[in-house]
């Protein structure tokens, strides 16, 4: 693996120089620019430019100057937060300005939250005399043990030009090709998602899919990464060094995944990062080790009442890796199959909310081929790149238009009383303990608990609902926090992507029915204001409770004045669910129907009714006025003629 590199896309690296004062920052910056020393300096330089050919990259390097003065301060932060790199000096005649560097300055990078590669520079090495010599490596290493950020330490003189571009020639390194993101100097491994990478890059590259890159296969990566082939030689050589260092990196097919990781490895610990880069460049990877946005564009245009849904060949590429990695043919994935099949993901996607503990799985913790299918429902839904990425992660290689379906505008599916949806997206809204979390629960089939614990963040609950005929539907519950509403529907798009409200209460309570017949008015009145309507439903839980007196007459009423199905009675602890989840769906397949409507909306339904009525009148009046006059100047023209 021989060859140039890649820069990563950038135009420019802007270094910013501090340290303290008389360190020889100007200076250095000046030998580093005319390749001569200077006699005289001003305090502060203005911005210098390095030309792009002066390093193997071929980026420029646009260095800023920067003065140690106290009033100074504030324009050197402002630096600071602009950099890409920084260099920080330290005067080798002068071991006070070394202290500096862990007393003061690291400590500044922190708190202005400078979080770019730190490249550390001792100055005016000719004028280092006997009494401070030092052995550098002794004394950075505890340094750059305590403060990661430090990439290199080198030490120059700008008056002898000893090490001059070294210096710019590290910081622009650090930024077009970061240790950081590849290597743990501490564990001096390759850290996790670098790994993860160069496996998805290798099994790309193995096309014959025996885990293992033969000469062929290794040469096509070669010419791919770098433009130019490996010759025989090159190829035998770059085999024995694995060989030697480690025997099962080469087997009799070739080089493998161990062997490649391995070498990966050894190129960084010889400061050859710029081959990991290009090599990881090559195929798609930004700096944070994930794939360009480029390569997750995706090619349709989403008004805020469409969503993203996979296609049925996304569906039946994801069918084949389920089958694929359930090892052991048991309808499951555990968790250690799941682990295996996201190895070549930056990380697995459903390790944290909204997706962990979103979908039903297993009493160990494992996911059927239903439940799998349904995460990637609800992350399509959710983020449908972050979806697209992963898909392309572990192997799908045709395109986002191939993988993601645009469904039809909420709009249109009102007027044709139907939609086209495969996941539909339920809001469950209702008062503190009115059950909403329990039924987020039974539709995961999860037992009922007693415990009770007030809901302060949204959750997402997502099963497939079997359908008459044999048809299946995704249905994804978003429970809504009481103490959220006001927030989330603060936006006009707020209930543009739910298909279908559930409104929540708790059967035995006056004030909870009270408190939801509220939340019903907010989100109605939310809908008619912004045009996204939604059809609602009222659900009675908790009915194996005793209702109150007056419970099934106020409900009624409540749901008869918005103009809704009445309530559906339901007990999540006696299993008792009234077929919920169907009826869910049933009003989401059906978006013209259960609309609520309040008072005002209605008043404003009339009053634009008459409006058009009127308009339509006095259309009528006129067409009627312009055809009298048409033949009446008929009559006259006829008449004067006959005349």
């Amino acid at each position: 693996m021989l060859g140039g590199s890649i820069s990563g896309g950038r135009s420019n690296v802007r270094v910013v120089v501090v340290g303290d004062r008389a360190t020889g920052k100007s200076s250095l910056i000046t030998a580093a620019a005319s390749e001569t020393f200077p006699e005289e300096v001003p305090p502060v330089l203005p911005p210098t430019r390095l030309p792009a050919d002066l390093y193997p990259d071929n980026v420029p390097v646009t260095i800023i100057d920067t003065s140690s003065s106290l009033e100074s301060r504030g324009k050197v932060a402002e630096e600071l937060k602009r950099a890409d790199a920084v260099v920080l000096t330290y005067a080798c005649d002068q071991p006070s300005t070394l202290n500096r560097l862990t007393t003061f300055w690291l400590y500044e990078f922190r708190r202005l939250e400078i979080k770019v590669p730190v490249i550390v520079v001792g100055c005016k090495l000719d004028k280092r005399d006997e009494e401070h010599h030092m052995n550098l490596e002794q004394v950075m290493a505890p340094i750059m043990q305590q403060f990661r950020e430090i990439e290199t330490c080198i030490e120059c003189s700008a008056a002898n030009l000893v090490q001059v571009p070294e210096v710019f020639y590290y910081a622009q390194k650090a930024v077009l090709h970061p240790t950081a993101p590849l290597f743990d100097h501490e564990t001096q491994a390759l850290k996790p998602r670098c790994v993860r990478a160069l496996k998805r890059i290798f099994i790309l590259c193995d096309h014959d899919m025996d885990d293992a890159l033969n000469d062929e296969e290794l040469n096509e990566f070669q010419i791919k990464c770098f433009n130019a082939p490996l010759q025989p030689a090159e190829i035998v050589g770059v085999k024995r060094v694995v060989q030697e260092k480690l025997p099962q990196g080469v087997n009799d097919l070739g080089l493998t995944l161990t062997g490649f990781l391995f070498l990966h490895a050894l190129f960084i610990e010889k400061g050859r990062l710029e081959t990991t880069w290009t090599v990881l460049r090559k195929f798609g990877y930004n700096d944070e080790i994930k794939l360009k946005d480029d390569y997750l564009t995706i090619p349709f245009k989403k008004a805020p009442d469409q969503s993203l849904e996979l296609t049925s060949e996304a569906v039946e590429f994801l069918k084949g890796v389920f089958s694929t990695f359930d090892t052991d043919k048991d309808g499951v994935l555990r968790n250690s199959e799941l682990d295996d099949l996201f190895s070549t993901a930056p990380e697995s996607p459903w390790g944290e909310p909204p997706y962990k503990d979103a979908v039903e799985r297993t009493p160990l913790g494992g996911l059927s081929l239903s439940a799998f299918l349904s995460e990637w429902a609800l992350m399509t839904l959710l983020e449908p790149a972050q979806s697209l990425a992963n898909l392309i992660y572990i192997g799908y290689n045709c395109g986002a238009a191939s993988a993601l379906r645009l469904t039809r505008r909420k709009s249109v599916d009102r007027k044709k009383q139907q939609t086209d949806r495969n996941v539909y997206q339920c809001f469950v809204f209702g008062p503190k303990g009115s059950g909403k979390s329990a039924l987020l629960k039974s539709l995961l089939g999860r037992p009922f608990s007693e415990n009770y614990a007030a809901t302060t963040d949204e959750h997402y609950a997502v099963n497939v609902v079997d359908r008459l005929g044999g048809t299946k539907k995704t249905l994804v519950l978003r429970e809504i926090p009481e103490d959220e509403v006001k927030m989330i529907l603060s936006t006009k798009e707020s209930l543009a992507s739910c298909d279908v409200a559930v409104f929540a209460y708790d059967s035995s309570d006056e004030y909870s029915l009270k408190r939801a017949s509220e939340l019903l008015m907010t989100v109605a009145r939310r809908g008619e204001v912004s045009g996204f309507m939604v059809p609602c439903l009222f659900v009675a839980a908790k009915d194996d409770l005793d209702s109150y007196p007056m419970a099934i007459k106020d409900s009624a009423k409540i749901c008869q004045n918005f103009g809704i199905d009445a309530p559906i009675h339901i007990s999540v602890k006696e299993r008792d669910l009234n077929s919920m989840f169907n009826r869910i769906v049933t009003a989401a397949e059906h978006p013209h129907l259960s609309v609520p409507e309040t008072e005002v909306g209605r008043s404003q339904k009339q009053y634009r009714h008459l409006v058009n009525r009127s308009l339509m009148f006095t259309s009528v009046v006129a067409a009627v006025v312009v055809v009298g006059l048409a033949a009446y100047r008929s009559y006259a023209a006829r008449k004067n003629t006959s005349s």
